[in-house]
């Protein structure tokens, strides 16, 4: 039942909706924690590890409008929909979210090496099998929390495994989207960021009446639907990038000599310079192999050259050469630093902002929901940078273009120089923005923060934006999978250094986060190592684009045409 390639082509904008929408609803949930974490203290999940005092009076007790009963003694006992609540609760449902958060960002790694050589069409429908397994767990534990809360390590570990395959593999639907896959990878990493803002509606959802198990059920179903539309609709092939295929042709060339399948641009190149094998005639057919691996020939005298330079193609990309190149290695810091930098504010932030109202909760709550809403601001905001990424692409050359050239036309820009040089002005503006982030953090103004929660939540979606963008343009597309999670695995164990910047905050600094913030402000500059290398690559590519121009070519007239093509 699954589609062809071309066939999937043909959908492509109905899978790219639909995609943007199912990461919204089942990628990243579990980002949007605080909210899940009220609804199952609601619930009663681990309850009975709160021990109740023999006897309550009001004169200990003061209840609050939603429910909560909270002492004025010293020693605190709490409830909350009738269910106790207490410190060792939070530490358990805790450990279930590490868990589920760490497999989250971990299990990027190897879904990146399966997808890229299985594809993505599997790991969707098991991902989204996944998430909808969790959902019934979590119910089911709701059902009878006393006997079944040990059902949320596995809901919520399924939850992050089935998130991180929706959300992976998505970020390979872009390449059917031609000089515009950037602003489309955007879009998806934007909606996987947004995700975050899926269980604060939930939340409004609960509070309104319906039934906790209810919502877990309908949401299960849900993740059905996008098990249905991945069924029907996605190939089991993997995507290639425009430059490797054209999904509108694909023809075997078997009745020339040869079983290469060759598609769109390619079809033309191959069929012209086949025709000027056959023009050629007898007198240069004893010395193909010598032909074919001269540097700097272009005429298609048999197979032999055809697989001589797609062998070499593939030796110059490999994995490992990609994985210690410059650039991805830059791209690692830049992201341990900026990663490091968001999730700390996000664990710290009730305590940041108890020390700007002086432990007014209520305010607390109030600055917690606008948070929670702005996360939206991801989706709104990431094509941003993917435009960024994809400027005046449809103005350069094509690399498949470059064998054949008219000197009498105007001179295109080079494709991959213009990449270059939009990445780099991508990750100077996000690089800008994570340090005007990190200013305003220092000034301890509470009004201010709502500012701060605004250039957090455009960050967050312009850096996964803008390196998705980076790999997708400098590396094959076939290791985009493997690069990213590489990626992604290295930034979430260098932010478990947040962990003990928070103890640090809480602790010898008496919860006063200046010389914190004043540090990862400090940190934050290694960002603009990446652009820098950037600014310097682009430079050397110009520079050798401008050395290829500048040497002696042999133009020939084929077949009395008019027009001269340089073969030498």
């Amino acid at each position: 039942m699954a589609p062809s390639l071309a066939t999937a082509f043909s959908r492509r904008w109905w899978m790219a909706v639909t995609a943007v929408i199912e990461n919204l609803l089942f990628s990243a949930v579990l980002l949007g924690w605080g909210s899940l974490l009220i609804m199952l203290k609601s619930e009663g999940f681990y309850s009975y590890l709160c021990k109740e005092p023999g006897n309550t009076t009001a004169q200990n007790m003061s209840e609050e409008s939603n429910g909560t009963i909270t002492s004025t003694d010293n020693e605190e006992f709490l409830q909350m929909n009738g269910w106790a609540i207490c410190k060792e609760q939070d530490e358990m449902l805790n450990l279930a979210f590490t868990i589920g958060s760490f497999l989250l960002s971990a299990i990027t790694l190897p879904l990146g090496i399966v997808m890229d050589k299985y594809g993505p069409r599997k790991l969707r429908l098991l991902g989204s099998a996944s998430f909808a397994l969790s959902c019934v767990l979590i119910a089911y534990g709701a059902s009878d929390p006393r006997n079944l809360s040990v059902l949320i390590f596995f809901a919520l570990a399924l939850n992050g495994f089935g998130g991180m395959c929706m959300t992976f593999t998505s970020l390979t639907l872009p390449n059917m989207f031609g000089d515009l896959r950037s602003t489309f990878i955007a879009f998806m990493i934007g909606s996987y960021a947004s995700s975050a803002v899926t269980f604060p509606g939930i939340k409004v959802i609960y509070d309104l009446g319906a039934a906790f198990i209810t919502i877990l059920l309908v949401w299960a179903g849900c993740a059905g639907l996008v098990f249905i539309n991945c069924f029907f609709n996605w190939p089991l092939e993997p995507f290639p990038g425009p430059e490797d295929m054209d999904y509108t042709v694909k023809i075997k060339f078997s009745w020339l000599g040869f079983d290469h399948k060759i598609t769109g641009k390619q079809f033309y190149r191959q069929v012209t310079t086949v025709g000027r094998r056959l023009s050629v005639g007898n007198s240069m057919k004893n010395q193909p192999k010598m032909l074919a691996t001269q540097e700097g020939n272009k005429l298609c005298l048999s197979t032999v050259d055809l697989e001589v330079q797609c062998k070499a193609a593939e030796e110059s990309q490999s994995f490992m050469r990609s994985i210690f190149s410059p650039i991805f290695m830059l791209s690692l810091i830049t992201m341990c630093v900026t990663q490091l930098r968001l999730i700390f504010y996000m664990g710290a932030m009730n305590s940041i902002l108890e020390s700007f109202t002086e432990g007014d909760l209520t305010t607390v709550d109030t600055y917690t929901s606008i948070f929670g809403v702005l996360q939206l601001l991801c989706l709104l905001t990431a094509p941003v940078i993917g435009y960024i990424m994809d400027w005046r692409l449809k103005e350069c050359e094509d690399e498949n273009e470059k064998q054949v050239k008219d000197p009498t036309q105007p001179k295109k820009r080079d494709k991959k120089i213009q990449k270059i040089s939009n990445a780099t002005r991508a990750f100077i503006f996000t690089n800008l923005l994570l340090v005007g982030f990190g200013v305003t953090c220092l000034v301890p103004n509470l009004h201010l923060q709502i500012l701060s929660f605004v250039l957090h939540t455009i960050v967050r979606g312009f850096i996964h934006s803008a390196v998705g963008g980076l790999y997708a343009a400098v590396y094959p597309s076939s290791q985009f999978g493997s690069l990213t999670g590489m990626q992604s695995l290295i930034s979430a164990l260098f932010a478990l250094l947040q962990q003990p910047l928070f103890m640090a905050m809480m602790g010898p600094l008496e919860g006063d986060p200046l010389w914190v913030n004043v540090g990862l402000l400090v940190l934050s500059m290694l960002g603009f190592c990446l652009p820098c290398y950037l600014l310097c690559y682009g430079k050397q590519l110009r520079q050798q684009k401008q050395e290829r121009e500048d040497d002696p070519k042999i133009y020939l007239q084929i077949n009395n045409g008019t027009n001269s093509e340089a073969f030498v």
